[in-house]
């Protein structure tokens, strides 16, 4: 028999991510409003996705609701509508492990009932053990695995074991950087399907840097047999970098090839939300993202080198072909002016 098909769009927190970044570069002033944010989860509740992430939680000593970010798990609970009975599964995200457990209260009625959490590689048990204690509090947890393609066989076995012994809702592919292709994908599933228990979904985030993350969805649907799995996408693509997987195309897809029946109609209004936010998208393919996707690095750096430093293309690829291990994953300012110096590059 075979597994169902679950679809989870994250406009408004990939969006404020984009958004976000964007604005501590000084590039653009676009963000929410709270009518957007209203508008876009009673348009994502009336197509039926299945289930819509409304934000992210961080503490912060700022406030980031303009970008869906919230102080914590209750403030972020009062966007969702107050009918939640036979609607989507709402989800909130972590930007890693960085609240206190114990200033997470356990779930009742009224709060986001699942949590995603970014694993934080350079503090991967801290990430896990952050995720089941979420789980133990009630909350149903999406594991979520940053890039992925960085992770050793060893670390994938870890991430799977500790999923089984949580109880996770899912299991994450994060192709943060945008340079999976389908083989990559299915290895990556063929790992997760053979170790998870049955009933924990693998979910699949793509991001758009080489445009292939319409093809790397189709490549995890195909390929999914009896496993229930989830597929991330944002209205018009909006997200960091290139963006991510469209809603208005897989849901299309789904609806024509899948048998699912979301409401187009709905789904294009929250795309016109988006689109009115940002006329001229902030995100989406350029040579710029792509450049870094083919040399498997941060893609901010790609950024910074062409619109801080004005490089051309040629240069770009040159640095990003010489880039040292140490620096291939972490982009910061600092390291973007390390690696200027060790590729013979006057700052």
């Amino acid at each position: 028999m075979e597994g169902s098909i679950q679809l989870l769009d994250c406009t408004l927190r990939d969006g404020g991510f984009c958004f976000e970044d964007a604005a501590l570069k000084g590039w653009s002033e676009t963000c929410y409003s709270q009518q957007d944010i209203r508008s876009i989860i009673s348009d994502l509740t009336a197509s039926k996705v299945e289930i819509v992430e409304i934000g992210a939680v961080e503490i912060s000593p700022n406030d980031k609701r303009k970008y869906a970010i919230y102080q914590n798990i209750e403030a972020i609970s009062e966007t969702m509508p107050v009918a939640q009975t036979g609607g989507p599964l709402y989800a909130a995200l972590y930007r890693g492990p960085d609240t206190p457990l114990e200033d997470i209260p356990i779930w009742r009625p009224g709060l986001c009932p699942g949590v995603r959490v970014i694993l934080r590689y350079s503090q991967l048990q801290k990430s896990v053990d952050f995720c089941a204690g979420l789980a133990a509090k009630g909350y149903k947890v999406f594991v979520q695995p940053m890039l992925t393609m960085r992770y050793t066989p060893q670390e994938l076995d870890l991430l799977v074991r500790s999923a089984n012994a949580m109880g996770a809702y899912a299991l994450y592919i994060v192709d943060s950087y945008g340079y999976m292709n389908g083989a990559d994908v299915q290895r990556l599933f063929d790992v997760y399907d053979a170790g998870l228990r049955p009933e924990i979904r693998i979910g699949f985030h793509a991001h758009n840097n080489m445009n292939l993350a319409f093809a790397n969805a189709l490549a995890f649907l195909a390929h999914h047999g009896a496993r229930d799995i989830i597929v991330d996408a944002c209205a018009l693509g909006v997200g960091q970098g290139a963006g991510n997987l469209q809603t208005e195309i897989i849901a299309h897809h789904l609806n024509t090839n899948a048998g699912k029946h979301y409401d187009y109609s709905a789904v294009l209004q929250a795309c016109e939300t988006v689109s009115a936010l940002s006329p001229d998208p902030l995100w989406g393919y350029s040579l710029t993202r792509f450049l870094p996707a083919i040399h498997k690095v941060a893609y901010k750096y790609s950024l910074a080198l062409r619109k801080q430093y004005g490089l051309p293309y040629v240069e770009i690829d040159r640095i990003l072909a010489n880039m040292p291990e140490d620096l291939r994953h972490r982009y910061t300012a600092e390291n973007t002016v390390e690696l200027l110096r060790r590729t013979g590059h006057t700052v």
